[in-house]
């Protein structure tokens, strides 16, 4: 399958799945760097299908994903969202991060956080705006935990 079929194929393969569950929407889909983004219009279910931690949102994605891998889609990265849940969730850790670099600026104390792959992403590209904070993820599978570290003023000077 080419591009535009694969983005057709998951964005049928969604709608499909979910009216197995008695929602019948229709699904937008979107091509962003790569990614297929199948967007659910929000509906009574919201909250069944983003699920705890939005582990049936990921649960969705994967299904989607592997669907596609199963048709040898030109496309197989998906990206699910309910409601702009996800798109929320990345302004609210985005302000969330701004708080913990003016913290780890003020303190010059580094700060662990237990943090999804996701969230991690977010609190990356936030902290590339600051010069004098880095961060990186350490740890494997649920244990992997993103540091925000200060910069001294020494690794500034190389």
């Amino acid at each position: 399958m080419n591009k535009d079929e694969s983005i057709r194929f998951a964005t049928k393969y969604l709608e499909d799945l979910l009216s197995f569950f008695g929602i019948n929407v229709a699904v937008d889909s979107t091509l962003d760097d790569e990614v297929i983004q199948l967007s659910i219009p929000s509906t009574s279910m919201n909250s069944l299908l983003i699920g705890r931690e939005a582990n049936n949102l990921r649960a969705l994605q994967h299904i989607v994903s592997m669907a596609l891998v199963g048709r040898e889609g030109e496309l197989t990265r998906v990206n699910v969202d309910v409601a702009d849940y996800k798109r929320q969730r990345a302004d609210r850790i985005a302000e969330q991060a701004e708080d913990w670099i003016r913290e780890v600026r003020a303190t010059g104390h580094s700060k662990r956080l237990n943090l999804n792959a996701a969230d991690r992403r977010v609190v990356h590209k936030v902290a590339q705006d600051y010069s004098d904070v880095k961060t990186h993820s350490e740890g494997e599978g649920r244990e992997r935990q993103l540091i925000i570290e200060k910069i001294s003023t020494s690794d500034l000077d190389d």
